[in-house]
């Protein structure tokens, strides 16, 4: 049958409105009365701070288009001035949604659990003494009051940044001022006093004694307000120095255009158009807001040691595999058996990963460790282990993407760091980004070389490898390797990728590939045999992809997806994707694994890695994915899809007119939650249960 929608805006939904979609299941959970309270407010901080990093790139992306006059029609018809239009009515009413949930329904209970969120007028004389006491030695020192007058311009404003505008008036003369103070970033957002916890908003304690900063004048209008630039930037194609042409760019961040402006309600007529005018905003810009502003921050309060306000401590369990390995040597050894998944954060970063790393950096039989970075900790292993390499006199390699968009400083200081050690320290290309998650290592075994190769769907960091659940397959698989060990030659050298024996590199194959399995798919649906298709990624809006999921499921293939955010695939639609399902998945981890599994008939192909189906991803970075063959890691990642598939418990479902509806078990239906499930099943698989359970029937 024919697709009854021929246009785009009917086929395709918006990237943009569609995030905004994903931003809002967030807000649910912080409206979850069934969530932990501490997790509803992280949930609310979230919520916020995932909208100012949106503001920054993804608004100021379209500002910039309109600002050149780039009438660049998305995906789905919509101009530049549609999309931001659609934006800002979307973010005023969640906006109003959130401050609602935080006022009504989060500080009350808060409050009835004995954690007060107070304004100083709420607080006794001793509490407000206390106040004062904090104010005069923590706050008072170090900020500065910026008049604004003859001589003196408006202050320039960073972004982020919380600050109090202020009128002032000389009761001598009637001259009045306005000055911007602006709220410290080095110290707490709330102010905690009393005996119990009694917190406080730092600019409400800054309001409560301006006096202290304008002795001898009348302060007439306190309000807050805060400022988000556009922090998206172009590195120049025609920069010789790559690591110098970032760091510019870095500085030029700092002065990106305003494209929001928050203030607080009820401030004067006069107070809005001066501060509005001094950073340069327009009225569709400027956002007022009838309460605290900045609930990201609210993060301090979801940090508070109430255990029994939050979600059950979780420690990833040590996967099977890795355990039995007491020394490097038993590491590789174990790889060689046969391929390894371990799935974070249910298994441990720390004694999978890690410990590969620190295998090929110890062991005296590895010759030489190629990896990449995109985002690290200060914690994580790799460059420590990179660095230690090196000294031992091993070849390494490390491929440092410092396009990391707000992880660039900290991959820039890592880079120089291990140049100092002797790593050698690739910088990749200008125009695209390199996101696949690779190690290689290289070891002497028996008078041969052998390599062995680790591939990832998310960042070598350990501090995010306990929040994001990631796949890793440990691999010696000889093809697989060797297609490895050419991608990072083509990385760090000068010359043309040839036909990768397994893998799918984007930008070279990745998407033709990917098509192809669809509609092998698609033809195995047309003949009558079974035809399915199951993808897990993060963000779908390649139209190609799209479209091609379209024709399979047109054909008659069953077509499940589950996404964690932007999804531009528009579902059930009859005659056009009626066989295709889209649910996404939220909870206490965030989803970021990518798969894709293919079934044509007798044969099923199921692969792994970096990619997200988006343009960028297709297009403009260095993407891996790599196909699972081993029959007991196939057999897992199909366990868990199974199981994504009947979550009911945290799980949203798409419908064709874009609306999300939350899942929940039908009557006397058992209960699903895909990640409860999957860390029942890693304590269940974990080797300090079953030591703990053999000492008991001892």
């Amino acid at each position: 049958m024919a697709s009854p929608l021929r246009s785009s805006a009917d086929r395709l939904f918006n990237r943009e409105l569609s995030w905004l979609d994903f931003n809002e299941r967030v807000l649910d959970l912080a409206a979850d009365p069934d969530t932990p309270l501490l997790e509803r407010v992280r949930y609310c901080s979230i919520y916020s701070s995932n909208l100012d990093e949106f503001f920054m790139i993804r608004v100021g992306g379209l500002e910039r288009q309109i600002a050149f006059g780039l009438d660049v029609v998305s995906a789905d018809g919509r101009t530049p001035r549609e999309t931001l239009a659609g934006v800002r009515e979307r973010v005023t009413e969640l906006g109003e949604r959130q401050l609602k949930l935080w006022e009504s329904e989060l500080v009350p209970a808060l409050a009835a659990e004995g954690i007060s969120v107070a304004s100083p007028a709420e607080l006794s004389d001793d509490e407000r003494a206390q106040l004062r006491e904090v104010y005069e030695r923590e706050v008072y020192p170090i900020v500065t009051p910026l008049a604004v007058g003859p001589g003196q311009p408006f202050p320039y404003i960073s972004g982020l940044s919380l600050s109090l505008g202020v009128y002032v008036r000389d009761p001598g003369t009637g001259e009045e001022r306005f000055a911007r103070v602006k709220v410290p970033e080095g110290i707490p957002r709330f102010v905690r006093v009393g005996e119990d916890v009694r917190l406080v908003p730092l600019e409400a304690a800054m309001a409560e004694f301006l006096p202290t900063l304008f002795p001898g004048m009348e302060v007439i209008e306190t309000v807050a307000f805060r400022v988000t630039r556009d922090a998206d930037f172009e590195v120049s194609d025609e920069a010789d120095d790559l690591l110098e042409a970032v760091d510019d760019a870095l500085r030029r961040r700092r002065f990106g255009d305003v494209v929001r402006l928050e203030v607080s309600g009820g401030m004067s007529p006069q107070m809005l158009n001066r501060i509005r005018d001094g950073v340069g905003a327009r009225d569709d810009e400027v956002y007022t807001v009838d309460g605290l502003l900045d609930l990201a921050d609210v993060s301090q309060v979801a940090n508070l040691d109430v255990p029994r306000l939050k979600f059950a401590p979780w420690a990833p369990k040590t996967s099977p595999r890795f355990a039995r390995a007491t020394t490097p040597k038993d590491i590789f050894a174990e790889i060689r058996k046969a391929d390894i998944l371990v799935h974070m954060p249910y298994e441990s970063f720390n004694t999978s990963v890690a410990s590969f790393v620190r295998a090929a950096a110890e062991d005296p039989d590895v010759l030489a460790m190629k990896t990449t970075v995109y985002r690290t900790s200060d914690e994580s292993p790799v460059v420590p282990a990179l660095i230690g390499a090196a000294e031992e006199g091993k070849q390494t390699v490390c491929l440092v993407e410092l396009k990391a968009r707000f992880d660039e400083m900290r991959n820039i200081e890592w880079s120089r760091r291990m140049e100092q050690a002797g790593v050698h320290v690739v910088y990749g290309f200008l125009t695209m980004k390199i996101h696949g998650k690779t190690t290689l290592v290289v070891r002497r075994e028996g008078g041969k070389l052998r390599r062995y190769v680790h591939i990832g769907t998310g960042n070598y960091n350990s501090a995010t490898a306990r929040l994001y659940e990631d796949f890793g397959i440990f691999t010696a698989d000889e093809d697989l390797v060797a297609d490895i060990a050419d991608l990072f030659n083509y990385l760090t050298g000068f010359a043309k990728p040839e036909q990768f024996r397994k893998i799918l590199v984007a930008p070279f194959n990745l998407r033709e590939r990917l098509i192809g399995e669809i509609e092998k798919v698609a033809a195995a649906a047309r003949a009558g045999e079974k035809a399915q298709i199951q993808i897990k990624a993060n963000s779908i809006n390649d139209a190609s992809v799209i479209e091609a999921l379209y024709a399979a499921s047109e054909a008659g293939a069953q077509i499940d997806i589950c996404v964690r955010g932007i999804c531009a695939l528009r579902p059930g639609v009859p005659g056009m994707s009626e066989n295709i399902r889209v649910r996404s998945i939220l909870g206490r981890f965030l989803e970021h694994a990518r798969v894709y599994r293919f079934v044509a008939g007798s044969e099923t192909s199921c692969f792994t890695g970096s990619a997200d189906l988006m343009p960028r991803n297709l297009d403009s970075r260095i993407e891996v994915i790599v196909p699972v063959e081993d029959a007991a890691v196939r057999k897992r990642i199909g366990q868990i899809i199974e199981t994504a598939l009947e979550d009911n418990a945290f799980a949203w479902l798409l419908d064709s007119d874009g609306q999300w509806s939350r899942v929940s078990p039908a009557e006397g239906e058992k209960r699903v939650s895909l990640q409860e499930t999957l860390m029942k099943r890693a304590a269940k698989r974990s080797p300090e249960r079953r030591t703990r359970k053999a000492l008991k029937l001892k």
